[in-house]
């Protein structure tokens, strides 16, 4: 049987970020990730838009605002430091009603009390930044640290380095719960450790369950479908244009953004999905598990929790192009239906819901004990924080 002094279950960013924050610790501890699949970042890490957010969306008691901009700032110095390809291209946010005012100062206070570089901007500067924002927009804000990396250069350089720590990885291989006599089971057979991190992303409730916590929530995928512009109309993108999201719901709008390669993204939904790899139609759904989620969403559904019968019709109607094609309009008024060309990028966001309260729950939630820490509702800005928020989580767990 290995022996390890720390396993980490999940080679995402998050887990790989943790996996560094515990050397930094512990130089000399005996360390192993255990992924699933044969690589790092599969799922959420490697499907994101790439965009590392300032973080004026998040009130400053919460743990995502405490990570968000002094993560992004940490992945932006790791990528001078390797080489990595980032553009600070900025973002501005356009609000198209008035009844989105309230929440343009919401996020200008957000963005004082976390000491963020964000401003209000009038339609001459909006339009100057961003020719293709509406015109008639009734405030805008302009965060210039904003930016975009290559999320796979991240990744791939991430791992080279704990390699080249000595960190082991376990490829195509699951953690299943705790094993005899204090090991952890995994698919293959057991490992002997003396932590487990949970960084397991859309399965972290499944393996936290199987650890005794978690137990008063339940996972809800949602699906992120994209649009990709045609060339013509991706020249008139510079950067990132965004909507004044629902600060009541945990998701950003359709948006547009111009990735590290230079093609320009419109999306993403916020679909419910049938499966936590539910990437497709059906693809990726498996009948126990989408009979477990249709449940789930019945409930949510029938109980109008956080507004969700809105949010399910309005989302589910973006599976049509005309409709999405109208959503994005908004933000691009001068788009063309031909100008959204089809492309296969797509992304889970595993949504936990607080079973007890009935309400989704907005922020990061660390349980664990002596043997573990379970790491559940990691969904963005957790690529943009990763840095900061993996100190968080070796630091909760008391252990280091």
């Amino acid at each position: 049987m290995d022996h390890f002094d720390f396993v980490i279950a999940g080679a995402g960013i998050v887990g790989l970020t943790t996996a560094l924050a515990v050397l930094r610790r512990a130089p000399t501890a005996r360390l192993a990730v255990v992924e699933k699949e044969p690589a790092p970042g599969r799922h959420a890490s490697g499907r994101n838009s790439g965009v590392l957010h300032c973080g004026l969306y998040y009130g400053s008691d919460t743990k995502k605002a405490q990570v968000c901009a002094v993560g992004g700032r940490r992945m932006a110095e790791f990528a001078a430091e390797h080489g990595i390809r980032l553009d600070r291209c900025g973002k501005v946010l356009a609000a198209t009603d008035p009844a989105q005012l309230p929440v343009v100062e919401r996020l200008l206070a957000n963005a004082r009390a976390g000491g963020i570089r964000a401003e209000r901007i009038d339609n001459r500067t909006l339009l100057a930044l961003e020719p293709a924002a509406p015109p008639e927009a009734v405030a805008a804000i302009h965060c210039p640290d904003t930016a975009v990396i290559d999320i796979q250069g991240v990744m791939a350089t991430l791992a080279g380095r704990l390699r080249d720590a000595g960190v082991r990885f376990f490829f195509q291989r699951r953690v299943a719960g705790p094993g005899p006599d204090g090991a952890i089971a995994t698919t293959t057979g057991p490992i002997a450790a003396g932590f487990l991190f949970n960084c397991c992303g859309a399965y972290a409730d499944v393996l936290a369950k199987a650890y005794g916590f978690a137990r008063a929530y339940a996972l809800v995928p949602f699906k992120g479908i994209y649009w990709k512009l045609a060339p013509a109309s991706a020249a008139r993108v510079r950067g990132n244009i965004y909507p004044v999201p629902d600060i009541a719901m945990p998701f950003l709008g359709v948006h547009f953004t111009r990735g590290i390669s230079g093609d320009v993204y419109v999306g993403p939904t916020a679909i419910p999905a049938l499966g936590r790899e539910n990437y497709g139609l059906l693809a990726g759904a498996r009948p126990l598990e989408a009979a477990a989620i249709l449940v789930r969403l019945a409930r949510l559904y029938l109980a109008d929790v956080d507004h969700f019968r809105n949010l399910a019709h309005t989302e589910l109607r973006k599976y049509a192009k005309a409709h999405f094609h109208r959503c994005a309009q908004r933000l691009m008024p001068s788009l063309g239906i031909d100008d959204l060309v089809p492309t296969n990028k797509a992304g889970i966001r595993p949504q936990l819901v607080n079973l007890a309260e009935g309400r989704l729950e907005m922020d990061y939630i660390l349980e664990g004990d002596a043997r573990s820490l379970h790491v559940l509702n990691a969904i963005s800005p957790a690529f943009t924080g990763s840095f900061a928020f993996a100190e968080m989580i070796v630091a909760a767990s008391g252990v280091i």
